[in-house]
């Protein structure tokens, strides 16, 4: 069976909900538009649903001036316009240091009584900013506020294979979602395109337990982590999708778009860890 590409997502703010695309452009530092906006406590440090789970109830929104916030309960949404990015402040994702442009006090505030913790959303003006971990991709690779990768793939039929189908594929957040592969073929792939589109698959992806958020609801349970660890377990972590870094920057991909893998595992070699 030939694979394709299944589904496209992105996430334009870190830990809110994501929105679904047909197509889209490629970006060094990720898909357009995908997890340039971060929200941050007074010290600058990311705050994510792995923490505050009601982040991701609200959806956001790219628009031609910035974005718009969409929260439940709140009849009118909240639009955001891109601050100045002469404007920088400190802020910290992941052990990444950097700066970024910060919003407005009022956005601080509205954001803050949604999640109720104290906030403020930080947009990140130029992603060059921040490499992504030499270990795993080049030195010249770039990321955006994203955990540690420019994109995330994953597999419905990986997905298929954790259960009977209650799962959702938004509870792993992936980028880039592949039809008409093995379950856990991705494992062996280093090098793959995705229609006129050329990847590194770098580095396998570690599960938290954001994952064990409802994407619907906002509450936590016990899967799939649970079924993960009895299955996908090595290392002290569990695995599922894995990351990748565009080599071809600039160009588009389209839901429908034919995927091949260029590139298998070196003999000898395991799963991406």
């Amino acid at each position: 069976m030939a694979m394709t590409l299944g589904a496209l997502h992105r996430y334009p703010v870190k830990s809110l909900r994501g929105e679904s695309l047909t197509r889209t452009l490629v970006e060094p530092w990720g898909l357009e538009g995908d997890r340039r906006w971060m929200v941050v406590d007074d010290t600058g440090r990311a705050i994510t649903a792995r923490e505050v789970n009601a982040m991701v109830l609200l959806r956001p929104e790219i628009t031609a001036s910035g974005l718009r916030l969409h929260a439940p309960g709140r009849a009118e949404p909240r639009d955001v316009a891109l601050p100045d990015p002469a404007v920088q402040v400190p802020v910290s994702v992941w052990g990444s240091h950097l700066t970024a442009s910060p919003t407005d006090r009022d956005t601080a505030l509205w954001v803050s009584e949604v999640l109720g913790v104290e906030a403020r959303l930080v947009w990140l003006d130029d992603p060059t900013r921040r490499p992504s971990d030499p270990t795993y991709s080049a030195i010249e690779d770039r990321v955006s506020f994203a955990d540690g990768y420019p994109l995330l793939l994953a597999s419905e039929s990986s997905l298929a294979a954790l259960g009977d189908g209650a799962l959702s594929m938004e509870r792993f957040r992936p980028n880039v979602v592949i039809s008409g592969a093995m379950a856990w073929a991705e494992d062996d792939w280093r090098l793959l395109r995705i229609g006129e589109a050329t990847f590194r698959a770098v580095k396998g992806c570690a599960r938290c337990v954001l994952t064990t958020v409802d994407p619907d609801t906002a509450e936590r349970g016990k899967e799939p982590l649970a079924t993960l660890a009895r299955m996908r377990r090595w290392d002290r972590k569990t695995w599922f999708g894995v990351n990748l870094v565009p080599d071809t920057p600039g160009a588009t991909i389209a839901v429908g778009d034919s995927v091949e893998v260029l590139e298998g595992v070196p003999s000898g070699d395991g799963p991406l860890r």
